[in-house]
């Protein structure tokens, strides 16, 4: 079989050929070498030339911002107190004036009981301190004549107040027949019926009070340093509304179950409208503090492990600046720590070291906004 030629295989030879030739008659070239007729500069001089020239970063100045942050808290509403008015005797219901569902005040009266003999044990009380204070009275002119003992007279004066605490026992026992509340709020269940007999600390009606509605939410561990009574919230119900509100309790203890901290908001509720036991949510606005917001491709870290980002000094030196992340939004991580107008390194910080020195360029992007600004003032 006849070895046929190839048209890759003249290629190669010719190829082949090509390379020997000019091994044999040219000049190879190593790098650091002279050209013919050249001297090579020394080593020392070629490193002095590569080193004079500085390493270029990129750089923006940081600028501070006020950064207005918020603890959100769910939570429910719920009254500030219920409270039970309850009969201070006993007796039958004669009436009850007020029904659930009724607005009443302090004060207000709001059941009262059959009087019963009260008002004949008045009578009789009343009856008896007269006679006490006829008989104390004509025994003390006797005894400014000399005709009575003054252990005698001593034993009258003490009929006398005996009589007197009788008589405002059963004043004080006929005017607890009528029941007042003793705080403002709503009638709710449970309540009495009139007719029914209420033994002493029975309940004639239940006040929820509203004054203030609270909102009572659980706040983290983590986050109940940074709240403090006498902050303002704006709580937000199921229902859609958004009411004003002012926290006016904080637990000192934490839930051991939860490792939470109960927290109540007095709600700005004038016209009663918010009703208890209300899915809602609350957040609580923080003081507005100095933060910087940067970009996380910025943030780099040091040899020992620690977070923070690398500012090019006034004489041009690399610095890192440990930082503190604050909050990530959709633009970047709010952070603290740095100072404003810091010249942060925004491309190259993972190439240079802290006291290095570097040739620091504007972001071309800041470059382009600041020559917008001075075209637009010299029109």
């Amino acid at each position: 079989m006849a070895f046929r030629v190839r048209s890759s295989h003249i290629i190669a030879l010719l190829i082949t050929a090509g390379i020997a030739g000019w091994m044999t008659t040219g000049t190879l070239y190593v790098g650091g070498e002279a050209k013919a007729g050249e001297e090579a500069p020394a080593v020392i001089d070629r490193e002095a030339t590569r080193t004079s020239e500085l390493f270029k970063v990129r750089y923006v100045p940081l600028l501070a911002k006020d950064r207005i942050e918020a603890v959100q808290v769910r939570g429910r509403t719920a009254a500030d107190a219920t409270v039970s008015i309850k009969a201070e005797t006993a007796g039958v219901l004669e009436k009850r004036l007020v029904n659930k569902g009724d607005q009443v005040k302090a004060g207000d009266l709001v059941c009262k009981l059959e009087p019963g003999v009260r008002e004949a044990r008045i009578a009789q009380a009343e009856a008896q301190l007269n006679q006490a204070q006829a008989e104390y009275e004509s025994n003390l002119k006797l005894m400014d004549k000399g005709f009575s003992a003054e252990n005698k007279l001593n034993a009258m004066k003490a009929a006398l107040d005996a009589a007197k605490a009788v008589l405002a026992e059963a004043k004080w026992e006929l005017g607890r027949t009528e029941i007042h509340a003793n705080a403002a709020g709503i009638v709710i269940d449970p309540i009495a019926e009139p007719g029914g007999m209420l033994k002493v600390g029975d309940v004639c009606v239940t006040i929820m009070d509203t004054d203030p509605m609270l909102f009572i939410g659980q706040i983290s561990e983590r986050d109940i340093g940074q709240v403090a009574t006498g902050m303002g919230a704006d709580v937000k119900l199921v229902t859609g509304e958004t009411i004003k509100g002012t926290i006016r309790y904080i637990a000192p203890a934490a839930d051991a179950a939860t490792r939470t901290f109960r927290t109540e908001i007095a709600l700005e509720d004038p016209q009663h409208q918010v009703r208890d036991g209300l899915t809602a949510s609350a957040v609580i606005w923080l003081p507005s503090m100095q933060a910087f917001r940067i970009s996380p491709s910025w943030i780099t870290l040091a040899d020992n492990g620690e977070i923070g980002i690398r500012v090019v000094n006034g004489n041009d030196t690399v610095r890192f600046v440990p930082i503190q992340i604050l909050a990530q939004s959709k633009k970047g991580f709010w952070i603290s720590g740095p100072e404003a107008g810091m010249r942060i390194i925004t491309l190259g910080q993972e190439y240079v070291i802290d006291g290095e020195k570097v040739d620091p360029v504007l972001d071309p992007a800041i470059q382009a906004r600041l020559q917008q600004a001075t075209e637009g003032a010299d029109q």
